[in-house]
């Protein structure tokens, strides 16, 4: 009933392999099978996803300078409305205005709710110190 446990006809097995009393039973099926359907299917899924990165990414960082632009006081003011956001009495958009003849947002500095990066790569930055000193002292 079963008597093709040996290598299959066309298929070759590795010099150092180790009999398989089984065969290699799957692996003519599932090479095809994830080279040729999934493998498109997987190219096309990332295929689109990068071509909407590539697209968008001019959109959201075309000014990386703008998510930069911080003072003192801005950060105070957000690590405040971060840690207690029930204390932040005020609006919770963004402040718009038109700068020739299109609607943009103003810069950090000007606005407590507009999105920044100083605040992330500090608190990255700082935790890469303490995990340092702390590894460190550990003697790790």
């Amino acid at each position: 009933m079963y008597d093709n446990v040996g290598p299959q006809p066309g298929m070759r097995q590795p010099p150092n392999a180790a009999p398989n009393p089984f065969g290699n039973s799957f692996y003519g099926a599932s090479s095809g099978f994830i080279k040729g359907g999934l493998g498109a299917y997987g190219e096309k899924i990332l295929g689109s996803s990068s071509e909407y990165v590539q697209s968008n990414i001019s959109r959201y960082f075309s000014d990386p300078q703008y998510y930069f632009q911080v003072n003192d006081q801005y950060v105070k003011n957000k690590l405040k409305v971060v840690l207690f956001p029930f204390l932040h009495r005020g609006h919770w958009t963004r402040i718009s205005e038109p700068v020739g003849g299109r609607l943009s947002y103003k810069p950090p500095i000007d606005d407590i709710n507009a999105p920044d990066l100083y605040i992330p790569f500090m608190a990255f930055g700082t935790y890469l110190v303490l995990a340092g000193l702390s590894l460190g002292l550990h003697g790790k």
